[in-house]
């Protein structure tokens, strides 16, 4: 269907290195410079593309890349963009703050993560399951899949705004060219299409699994896979056709995916899966039968480090963290957190020196130093948190998620 970076779709090189620029002048930069907030109950999205990050490095457009989509920044790393306090110009303004839903308080915390107080609880509908960037890094939502609803908030100011309603939604997802929102509607085995402003449906694409939940996409956009959490399965979808094309069931007893990132060279993509305890590791372009790598009980949260040289995976059911290098595909480390803990979802600080995780099943938040471990802080909140979402972060754009930015 497509080629993996790092072979000719990134040696296929349109005429010279593009760099990637966005305009300014549409709806979030209006906002900016007019310094004022918009009433909560009126806030949306901006239009505006998404800027790029301070950096000197070309951009470069392989041939075939999903039209619209912005250029990856490096041939060999889809996180190039994603360096240590490399913000976007468009996020600089917006408030330091971790936004924690709280599944069964139906509400969202707000932690300061510098003091790691607690500023606020905000109720919201009913289950609030993750907290998710758009894709022009103007709008946080809050998925309230059994409220039926999506919250934004106004990451310059922190406000909550009024609830947009949209069905079922446990998770989103936004296309690369920033032209759809993808609502994982998990109840109703559906991957739903949007607008990514209005929450307008445009498309709807039923499968043929349980528990359709997190996504990733190719380095060239043209596909994204999915795992299904309650069936085992991994699905591949066609990102210009809205079209599954290859389903694969995971091996092993009941498998149970969760999360799913790239390697930062675009060649290997890790699966947690919590019921087998560790990752499966799969050749996307390939979609053939993937190989396991133990990592802990109850494997869940994967997120990659700000250096692109490791995958942080967070084994919910024994309450530790492995290191896994993207290098050598191996677990370098194990992270144990002290006393009872259930690392869950999270990410990754602006700086990268600390990762956030919520405790699901313990009511509480940890941030944990990146260099040693160490926990920093336990932070009681609302019952069973989820996705919490560390914001801002470094990147040009978002596709979604807790924040997967590139």
């Amino acid at each position: 269907m497509t080629s993996p970076l790092g072979r000719a779709c990134l040696r296929t090189i349109l005429g010279v290195a593009l760099l990637l620029t966005a305009p300014t002048v549409a709806g979030c930069s209006v906002v900016q410079a007019a310094g004022q907030p918009r009433p909560a109950d009126t806030w949306v999205a901006g239009s505006s593309a998404p800027a790029a990050p301070q950096s000197t490095a070309d951009a470069v457009a392989p041939a075939h890349l999903l039209p619209g989509m912005p250029p990856p920044l490096a041939a060999n790393d889809l996180y190039a963009a994603d360096r240590p306090n490399e913000l976007a110009p468009v996020v600089r303004r917006d408030r330091s703050l971790v936004y924690v839903p709280n599944l069964d308080s139906n509400t969202v915390t707000v932690i300061d993560p510098r003091t790691y107080r607690v500023l606020r609880t905000v109720p919201v509908g009913r289950g609030p399951q993750h907290v998710v960037p758009a894709w022009d890094l103007r709008t946080l939502w809050v998925n309230d899949d059994t409220g039926n609803q999506l919250t934004p908030i106004d990451p310059v100011t922190g406000r909550f705004g009024k609830a947009v309603r949209v069905e079922d939604p446990y998770n989103l997802y936004f296309t690369p060219d920033g032209k759809f929102a993808m609502v994982m509607e998990e109840k109703q085995k559906e991957i739903v299409f949007r607008d990514p402003h209005t929450m307008a449906v445009r498309d709807v694409l039923p499968v043929k699994c349980a528990g359709v939940n997190h996504a990733d996409f190719s380095p060239d956009g043209r596909y994204f896979i999915v795992t299904c959490e309650f069936s085992g399965d991994l699905i591949k979808v066609d990102t210009l056709a809205h079209r599954v094309v290859g389903q694969i069931h995971l091996p092993g007893e009941n498998p149970m995916p969760q999360d799913i990132k790239i390697s930062p060279d675009g060649r290997t993509w890790y699966v947690a899966d919590m019921q087998t305890s560790g990752v499966w590791i799969l050749d996307g372009d390939r979609f053939t039968t993937p190989t396991f790598m133990p990592t802990g009980d109850g494997a869940h949260g994967l997120y990659p480090s700000r250096d692109s040289k490791f995958l942080y995976v967070a084994n919910r059911g024994e309450g530790s963290i492995s290191l896994i290098s993207f290098a050598t595909r191996k677990v370098v480390k194990k992270w144990k957190l002290p006393g009872a803990t259930s690392p869950d979802m999270g990410g990754v600080s602006a700086d990268g020196k600390v990762l956030w995780l919520s405790g699901r099943y313990h009511a509480e938040v940890y941030a944990i130093d990146t260099t040693t471990g160490r926990l920093l802080a336990r932070i009681k909140v609302g019952r069973q948190p989820h996705g919490l979402c560390v914001w801002p972060q470094p990147g040009r754009y978002s596709l979604g998620h807790t924040g997967i930015l590139r």
